[in-house]
């Protein structure tokens, strides 16, 4: 065979494995943008859905539809199962956790007038507490770069909200701190005993659990009314496939690849994200505070994502 030959033989062999590592590293890179926009579309989502339905309903719709989807996932693609009963009770605990407490408790602040901005900058708070808890619980260092990142990006989440006051609305913020709680200790669970999971079974039992446990609740709070319109239709649609499905499966998946705390710091970029689709879609206002928080916040995310 010629050099000729063995070259041409050796570009084709080399360009298919170059090009297959660039997509595979521009798309880990991406996953955590991704990841943020798809989260912070959720508070803007939800609100509008639930100018038509309760919470309870549309976390009941939203659960349900999810399960089904990944249920179905599971069983056409040959998922592994849980094979023991402790697995399944892990799972179910995460759902609660993670799903229900977290959800319900943001939908119904978002019910008693929290904006999506504010929703979201709540759950940003979410760093500290996972960041603390993952280095009392999971024993994951924080080093000092990390610290100083998570306090630049609480002060950046002050900014969000100083323009807003607190007096007024103590239910909401009661409420979405329950649903922090909620997401926290979900996350930390997650991390500690569902980390080998399949993101297609272990979702769909997760979200199937969920969708029962808020449907008995639905139906003696509720009674399910809905108000079918095109604009619940759309967000319904959008929360249990794009959020249920696509923002959690992304998450669970940056857990396995990373310290949950170094995860969770990514939520310090969601309330101003939260706020400029609030502004954009709802019509919230977007205080310059807010513009200054975001950047405070981004520029935290990459001073905690640096190496120690």
């Amino acid at each position: 065979m010629s050099t000729t030959s063995l070259s041409a033989c050796s570009a084709q062999s080399f360009r298919p494995g170059l090009l297959t590592r660039a997509a595979t590293a521009l798309a880990a890179a991406s996953l955590p943008l991704l990841f943020i926009l798809l989260w912070s579309s959720g508070y803007v989502a939800g609100k509008l859905a639930l100018a038509h339905t309760g919470p309870l309903t549309l976390l009941t719709l939203r659960f349900g539809l999810a399960a089904v989807v990944l249920i179905s996932l599971a069983l056409a693609t040959g998922a592994p199962w849980p094979h023991r009963a402790s697995a399944w009770g892990h799972l179910a605990v995460v759902g609660l956790l993670m799903q229900v407490l977290h959800f319900s408790c943001i939908y119904f602040a978002l019910q008693w007038g929290l904006s999506a901005g504010v929703a979201g900058l709540m759950i940003g708070l979410m760093p500290l507490a996972t960041a603390v808890g993952a280095h009392l619980w999971l024993a994951e260092s924080l080093g000092t770069r990390q610290a100083l990142g998570l306090l630049g990006g609480l002060a950046g989440v002050a900014l969000v909200v100083a323009e807003k006051p607190l007096a007024g609305a103590w239910p909401a913020y009661v409420a979405a701190a329950l649903g922090l709680l909620g997401l926290v200790a979900g996350t930390l669970y997650q991390k500690r005993f569902c980390a080998h999971m399949d993101l297609r079974s272990g979702a769909g039992v997760q979200m199937a659990v969920s969708a029962l446990a808020v449907a008995a609740l639905a139906g003696l709070r509720e009674g399910f009314a809905v108000d079918w319109q095109i604009d619940l239709v759309g967000a319904w649609l959008w929360l249990a496939l794009v959020n249920s499905i696509g923002a959690f499966s992304l998450m669970f998946i940056m857990i396995r690849r990373g310290q949950a705390g170094q995860v969770a710091r990514l939520f310090f970029l969601i309330p101003g994200v939260s706020a400029l689709m609030g502004w954009v879609l709802l019509g919230e206002r977007l205080q310059p505070l807010a513009v200054l928080g975001f950047g405070l916040s981004a520029l935290a995310v990459c001073l905690a994502g640096g190496k120690r």
